[in-house]
């Protein structure tokens, strides 16, 4: 049920990129999309109950000096996490430079309506 509202969340950025003709809310819709998507990665790595893959000597073997069994098994996967955290930095680049983008649009035609900007381009 998580994994379909991440969809609909998904769903609804993609709605504001492809059909908003407002410049501001696509930028919104795109974002909202990559949240979506962060969102999803971060639940695939969830395990109920898990604890954190922090390691000390407590989860090791004591004769092989190797992970415990139970502590595998029991650990939330920290890839995930490491992987929305980077996506999370070039999303706030990537908005960056779309806001800029429409900052100096707006200041050359005026306007953030892409159909009055396409007409008056010429």
């Amino acid at each position: 049920m998580l994994y379909a509202l991440c969809f609909l969340l998904f769903m609804i950025g993609l709605y504001c990129a492809v059909i908003k003709k407002n410049m501001v809310k696509i930028v919104i819709g795109i974002m909202v999309m990559e949240y979506a998507v962060n969102l999803f990665l971060i639940m695939l790595g969830y395990r109920t109950g898990g604890i954190a893959p922090i390691i000390d000597k407590s989860q090791l073997e004591p004769s092989t000096g190797q992970l415990t069994a139970a502590f595998l098994n029991s650990s939330v996967d920290p890839l995930p996490q490491a992987l929305v955290l980077t996506a999370i930095v070039i999303s706030l680049g990537s908005l960056a430079l779309m806001i800029s983008i429409c900052v100096r649009t707006y200041g050359k035609y005026g306007t953030f309506d892409i159909t009055q900007i396409r007409r008056l381009k010429g």
